[in-house]
């Protein structure tokens, strides 16, 4: 495993050409919640907000928990970080481009990536696979 894992978010992205973001309590699946500053990321205007996919890569600056509430048995983990960009996309990724692979066993990076984040389509930070991260790095 590379010595700063890679990581994808899903977030509504109010200014994809943005230098930095800050996204506070975000959901986190597929240890997610282990982001820490000096990781890679990958960030995705949500389609549910209007966004249109990968908008660009970035190396999260800073990364906190947020405590969960008292007396409440479930809960998804929830972290807040911030991100610097790196570099922008090149090329259109989305859910329609990832709609296509729902073969939950081919072991595609592209299938990996739609059933994280389309399969339940609420807005998260999940963990990638080297393949995912590799895939992506493609866009740039």
């Amino acid at each position: 495993m590379a010595e700063h894992p890679s990581y994808a978010i899903k977030a509504e992205i109010a200014d994809p050409g943005a230098g930095s973001w800050a996204f506070a309590a975000q959901k986190t699946m597929y240890d997610g919640r282990r982001i820490a500053a000096g990781d890679v990321i990958y960030l995705f205007a949500s389609e549910n907000e209007g966004g249109t996919g990968l908008v660009a890569r970035g190396v999260v600056t800073s990364a906190q928990a947020t405590p969960r509430l008292p007396d409440v048995e479930r809960q998804t983990p929830r972290v807040s970080i911030t991100v610097q960009r790196t570099a922008s996309a090149q090329r259109r990724l989305g859910r329609t481009e990832l709609k296509p692979f729902k073969d939950w066993d081919d072991g595609r990076p592209e299938t990996e990536l739609n059933f994280k984040f389309y399969r339940q389509a609420t807005n998260k930070i999940v963990g990638l696979s080297e393949e995912a991260a590799a895939f992506l790095a493609s866009y740039f």
